[in-house]
């Protein structure tokens, strides 16, 4: 498979001054150049979100279980004291 060569960069080269004229060139490829910038942007910004949210989980993941082993001590401390109260009554 061959890729693109010279002789077939500049007959798309020409065909693209035939449609759109010498003039509109220089438009053309400036609104191209800030597309190809603003998409190699936008895919750094979702790769920079896409590691804080890698480097998030781990955290809330552990205090979560943190959270949840605490809440059942309290369950436990909470337990022997009702139960005094129900033995008083």
């Amino acid at each position: 498979m061959m890729g693109i060569g010279f002789p077939e960069l500049m007959i798309i080269l020409v065909i693209i001054m035939i449609i759109f004229g010498a003039g509109k060139l220089p438009e053309i490829g400036s609104a191209f150049g800030n597309s190809i910038k603003n998409f190699k942007k936008s895919m750094k910004d979702a790769e920079e979100i896409q590691e804080a949210a890698n480097i998030e989980s781990p955290a809330t993941e552990e205090n979560a279980g943190d959270s949840e082993s605490s809440k059942e001590s309290a369950a436990e401390d909470t337990a022997p004291a009702q139960e005094a109260k129900e033995n008083q009554n």
